[in-house]
């Protein structure tokens, strides 16, 4: 029986579930007006038209999925979950195709400042990295919440940039929010969590598959009002994130480099087919329209972070 459970609950299930992709959890919601509850109890409405396999998920989910578990990971670690109801959950979000049915987030930023996605090649340059830290200072320095994913390289450096200016930055895992990946950014994602956020939409002890990562890069750029790709190869993630954008409608803005450069290679590319090349951070103000447009609050101006509440029932 499913009686017992509440309706944040059943997201918890729901969005654990093997699978069953976003797209599948969206319509399964759709299908029982946005409650997961009659979907756990096997109503044949919410199952028609699922794989068998997901079908057979949902229904023997209790095999799958402990939530008194996870709730208490959730507990002990200081991680709500969000559904898209929620203040927390990012508004931006909401608007694509297949938004996550729910985010555990571990920090106090409640995604109520714009938000600049700045990610590119794991095997960054030291121009590149020098690039991506010098935007995350300046976009946090303007009140802008920097978001990228945590890796190596070109996020990591506009993560550190952000929080050296004592600005706003957000880290989108593809992961469980319980495993950093990569394992030597445990201080970086620390520090995240202090004053920023830390998301996923994958439930505690989720590892890395060639999965994942896509689907954290759609996030990523659901998430912002634009994104700046600063170095990539043609065939790297940073240009599953810049397809993602350009699917999302939002705003793609590449960093230029070498030519003799394989790294600068996905950007040079980017351009040609259409993505704002960016040189400087007034680029990106002007297609923001930042002086009739958007209008964040610096760093100085915002109340200090409080400790993140759990979402009631």
């Amino acid at each position: 029986m499913t009686g017992d459970l509440t309706e944040r609950q059943a997201f918890l299930v729901l969005n654990a579930l093997p699978g069953v992709g976003s797209v599948g959890r969206n319509q399964i919601l759709e299908a029982v007006q946005g409650d997961p509850r009659p979907a756990l109890s096997g109503n044949r409405a919410a199952l028609m038209g699922l794989p068998g396999g997901a079908a057979s998920a949902i229904r023997d989910w209790r095999g799958h999925f402990d939530v008194r578990k996870e709730e208490s990971r959730m507990e002990q670690s200081g991680t709500v979950f969000l559904t898209p109801a929620d203040a927390g959950y990012p508004p931006l979000l909401r608007e694509i195709s297949d938004p996550p049915i729910g985010l555990y987030r571990r920090g106090p930023f409640l995604f109520d400042a714009p938000c600049i996605a700045v990610v590119g090649s794991r095997r960054a340059t030291v121009y590149g990295q020098s690039v991506a830290r010098h935007l995350g200072m300046e976009l946090a320095r303007l009140g802008f919440c920097v978001v990228s994913g945590l890796a190596r390289g070109i996020d990591t450096a506009a993560h550190e940039g952000a929080l050296a200016a004592g600005g706003l930055t957000a880290a989108v895992l593809g992961t469980g929010i319980d495993v950093i990946y990569p394992p030597e950014n445990l201080g970086l994602y620390r520090a995240i969590s202090v004053k920023g956020a830390v998301l996923s939409e994958f439930p505690f002890g989720r590892a890395a598959d060639p999965d994942s990562f896509p689907m954290r890069s759609r996030v990523v750029s659901g998430i912002c009002e634009a994104t700046v790709v600063v170095e990539s190869d043609p065939h790297g993630g940073a240009m599953t994130t810049a397809r993602f954008a350009g699917e999302q409608g939002r705003l793609l803005f590449a960093v230029p480099g070498r030519i003799d450069q394989s790294t600068s290679a996905g950007c040079h590319q980017l351009i040609r087919d259409g993505a704002t090349l960016l040189s400087r951070i007034d680029d990106l103000l002007q297609e923001l329209q930042f002086l009739g447009g958007l209008r964040p609050v610096p760093p100085a101006a915002r109340p200090s972070p409080q400790a993140p509440s759990t979402p009631s029932p």
